[in-house]
Parts: C-alpha cells; structure tokens; sequence
C-alpha cells in the first residue's frame, strides 16, 4: 500500500508499598507490548456519517472548548465512511488542508451521551474467529470506537483478514463511525503478525544506523504490514529514550540511549507510518526509559521532576508535538514530585497543565491499557478511567474484553449523569477522535486477502540496506 508522500506543515499510593518485579516475570508481559498479555480478553445502517474535521479543535486544557489550530496536522477535507464494501486499501492517507466543521459539529450533536462515550474505548476481546457475542454487543450497543489485537487474537493471514473484516461490518451495520482497528507492531519482541510477514526487527537494531532514511523505510514497511491485515492504527513507534540500562520493559524497543537519536530516529519513523496511511500512536509519555518495574506487572515510580523530565524524557515528544502527532500514549507511572496522587495516565498535572498546557498538544491521548498490574493493583478500574477522562485523556484502553469494557463505559456514563464529568467534556475528546478518523479517511470497507510476496522483498531489501549501515 504505497503512497506518495504528504508535506506537513487523586488515589493516594503508599510508596514503601510499591517493590521491584522481578525482571524475569518481564519476558512475559512484553508479549503484550503496550496492552498487558496477549491473552487479553479484553441491523440495517444508516447513511455512513460524515466526519469531516470541526471548525474547532480542544485546546490546552482539558476542560476548554475546541479552537481551530488544534487539529492534529492538517484539517481532513474528505467524510470518513462506514460503508463494508470491499476495498484492497483499508486506510488513507491523510489529508491536508482547510475543512468545513459543520459535519463532525452536526455529528456530535445527533449523538447520544451512550453512543459519544462508547467512542472513548478502545477495548480487547477473544478469540480468533469471528466476533463473539460479547464482541458484539460491545459495537452494536456501547458503540465502542476502536479494538485492538493482541497475539492471541491472531492466527494466520487469512483468519486475521476474515475476523478484522467481520469487526468493520458489524460497525458498519451498527451505524457507527468508522472503527479504529489497532495493533502493536513495533517490530522485534513486539511484533504481532502472522511468521508469513518477513519479521521486522526491534527498534534499537535500526537506532544503531544513525540514519533516519532507514528509520522511515522502516515506519513505512510496518504500515504496509498491518494495513495489509486490515488495521488501520498501529501503536507505535516508541519514543522513549532507553536511559536507564535495567529497565525491564523497554530496552531495545527504543531506538537509542540519547535524546538525539531517540527523536531522530522515532521521529522518522513516525512520519513513515503516517505517509502509508496508518495512524500513529507514539509512545510512552511522559517516558519509561529511566523505570525499573515494568508496569505491566506493577506501578513503577520514578521521582523526577517536571524539569529534569524537560531536560531528557519529553524531548522526543515534544518534538512529535511540533510534528502534530495523531495520538500520544500515557504510561502508567508515579511520579510524586509531580504528583504524588495520580499515575501519569490520569494526573491531571501530566496530561492537563503538561502535556495538553505547556507542551501545547491538541490531538488525541490515549492512556496504555487500563487493566495492566499498574493500574489493577493500586486503584479501582472506574475511578480512574473517570479521573483520566477528567485528566485529559480522550480514549481509554480496556484489553480485557466485555465485562472490564462494561465497567469503564458504565463509569463514565454515570460520572455525566451524577455531574462528575460534563458532557461538554465527553464532547471535546469526541470531537479529537472524530477528526482523528476523518483526517485518515477511515472506512469500515473489508480489505482484500494481501499477496505478501511484494512486501516481503521490499521487507529484505530494507534488512539488508539496515546490515550494511551496521557494519
């Protein structure tokens, strides 16, 4: 799927309670990449809705009303569809350029409270057939706006096309706006594709070239991949800078130890996913470079400041700022000298008077998987995924299928209804999501089963160019 390319213009926490994990318990988690274990179980349509781009995007603070330079990039000219048609080319690529705000603005206004917070979760499931009961009723009653696969829900290339295909219908069927379909595909341990996909090796092996050529051919080739499945976001690449020689969960997913060539490199790669058509989600801010405890299994605290954090972790997501990224992951960590009530994925001091205030991002945050030890050990699942909507955060992942997806979409109902969250609140994410989806041009059309002869060998070409650079 080439394209030619695009121009771009408080729950308090004991600290002595919290113990190091065992770095060997971390080969396992590190199956599940961003969202927790791979494991994770986590009608007649009408019209396809017209999403194009409000007149107004959300501004710094989390509680402000949308604001036209807010955007991520460029404002999308073109309506994201739900129609099921068959399509070899399941994403866009997307657009730059000005917008009319009048139909994702019209949109949200015929959308109920249900349908708009279904929109906030990105949720998991079972299996690797088509959708089962619970898949369901999660698209056609809570409307959720996105899915993502782990390595358990993926079989191999036709089984991984069929069941993607059947989300989109249901979706499609079910009226709602196009569905994001997610993956971790980083390339190395995280890599979620079938073996008939030539494998893509980890992030530092191509950090060691120093070239960010290759790093874009890289961002490229993982676009094709997953977007030849039928997925249309991929979480990656990770921006963290690898500072910190014993992390457990980062290492060579990063592409290097310096802020430089993490951003260099990240940054390059970032743009090459997005030039194919792939939603990118960088990640894991505010950094988990410098952690010890993998938060998978457990919350890791790091007692930085925000200025020491300015100095190293956020440089490279500063930078993916300055280039509009789409959406931006928080991570699951503690920092008590920021605040020492709140992870980063619902502190409404790091998402809101940080990420959203001083380093002025407009786009989507989506927080890492809400069911991960971080979050399950320490907190209630309700209250936080109400806090880190209160936070700033406009999608929040649910890996572990119907119930725990139920309980996040029922909190945030209720928080409206009981005047916790104001629905002008539900209504800015939406708005981000929605935009975020119509700038891609995204479509509920079944991809056709891809011939993978072609990227394979553009696949080892690439690998060849990356040995040769690293000799």
């Amino acid at each position: 799927m080439s394209r030619n390319k695009v121009v771009r213009t408080p729950l308090s926490l004991p600290l002595q309670s919290l113990r190091a994990v065992a770095i060997s318990a971390t080969a396992i988690a590190l199956l599940a990449g961003c969202g927790g274990p791979s494991g994770s179980a986590s009608e007649t349509a009408p019209a396809s809705p017209s999403v194009s781009a409000p007149a107004a995007s959300p501004s710094a603070s989390p509680s402000a009303s949308p604001s036209p330079s807010a955007s991520p990039a460029a404002s999308p000219s073109a309506s994201a569809s739900s129609s099921p048609s068959a399509s070899a080319s399941p994403t866009s690529k997307p657009t730059d350029g000005p917008a009319s705000s009048v139909s994702i603005k019209d949109r949200i206004a015929k959308m109920s409270l249900e349908e708009k917070i279904g929109q906030m979760i990105l949720a998991g499931f079972e299996g690797t057939a088509a959708p089962d009961a619970s898949t369901l009723r999660m698209i056609r009653e809570d409307r959720i706006g996105g899915v993502i696969l782990y390595k358990d829900n993926i079989a191999d290339v036709s089984k991984t096309v069929k069941l993607i295909n059947a989300i989109k219908a249901a979706n499609a069927k079910a009226g709602n706006a196009p569905i994001f379909v997610s993956v971790d595909q980083e390339g190395g341990k995280v890599s979620r594709l079938p073996s008939s996909y030539k494998k893509i090796p980890e992030a530092a092996v191509v950090g060691k070239t120093g070239d960010e050529k290759l790093a874009t051919r890289m961002g490229e080739l993982l676009a094709r991949e997953v977007s030849s499945a039928g997925f249309n976001v991929d979480f990656a690449p990770v921006l963290d800078i690898n500072s910190n020689p014993d992390n457990p969960v980062i290492g060579t997913r990063s592409f290097g130890a310096t802020a430089d060539l993490a951003t260099r490199m990240g940054l390059a790669a970032m743009r090459g996913l997005r030039e194919e058509g792939v939603v990118s989600v960088v990640k894991h801010f505010p950094g988990h470079g410098d952690t010890a405890v993998d938060s998978h299994l457990d919350l890791p605290v790091l007692n930085k400041t925000a200025e020491q954090l300015a100095k190293l972790e956020w440089v490279p997501f500063q930078a993916a700022i300055g280039e509009q990224a789409d959406a931006v992951m928080v991570a699951h960590i503690l920092f008590p000298k920021i605040d020492p009530d709140a992870p980063a994925s619902f502190s409404k001091v790091i998402i809101g008077d940080q990420l959203r205030g001083k380093l002025g991002y407009k786009g989507v945050v989506i927080t890492d998987d809400m069911t991960m030890g971080a979050i399950a050990k320490h907190y209630d699942l309700a209250d936080a995924a109400v806090k880190s909507v209160s936070a700033g955060s406009d999608i929040l992942l649910v890996a572990h299928g119907y119930d725990v997806e139920r309980k996040v979409y029922k909190a945030l109902l209720n928080a409206v209804k009981d005047g916790k969250l104001t629905e002008a609140r539900i209504d800015e994410s939406v708005t981000r999501i929605l935009t975020l989806k119509s700038r891609y041009k995204l479509s509920d059309a079944a991809t056709a089963m891809p011939e993978l002869q072609k990227l394979n060998a553009d696949i080892g070409s690439w690998l060849d160019d990356v040995a040769n650079a690293n000799r």
